[in-house]
């Protein structure tokens, strides 16, 4: 087994246009991910703005969770579709838990969300 660090096929830039790629292709596509990018950027921008570094890194975190369940989840899905199409009890528990890490993930981040926006703009 060759070491994929090593071997002369291996370049980082591919693996961050990969990335970008597939973060691209959720936010495009899956409105659940586009629209919790949306509502997290201005919070996250007042924290910079008002060099609130702890909240910066607190609402980072909380939104790299839930855009990692929410991926996760989609993958999930999608992976379920592919093999089996029709209506199949094993394949909804998959779906449901994978539902429930991302619930769980998006109840996380609402909860940081509104703290801190409370916090920061003292509305």
């Amino acid at each position: 087994m060759t070491n994929k660090f090593r071997s002369p096929g291996y370049h980082p830039t591919r693996k961050l246009k990969v990335i970008l790629a597939g973060l691209h292709v959720a936010v495009v596509t899956d409105f659940s991910v586009a629209y919790k990018v949306i509502l997290s950027v201005p919070v996250l921008g007042g924290a910079f703005l008002f060099r609130q570094w702890v909240d910066a890194g607190l609402i980072l975190l909380a939104m790299g969770l839930m855009l990692i369940s929410e991926l996760f989840n989609s993958a999930i899905e999608v992976l379920c579709d592919f093999v089996e199409p029709q209506q199949n009890d094993r394949i909804r528990v998959s779906k449901d838990i994978a539902a429930a890490a991302a619930g769980l993930s998006i109840l996380v981040w609402a909860t940081i969300l509104i703290v801190e926006s409370i916090h920061l703009f003292q509305l």
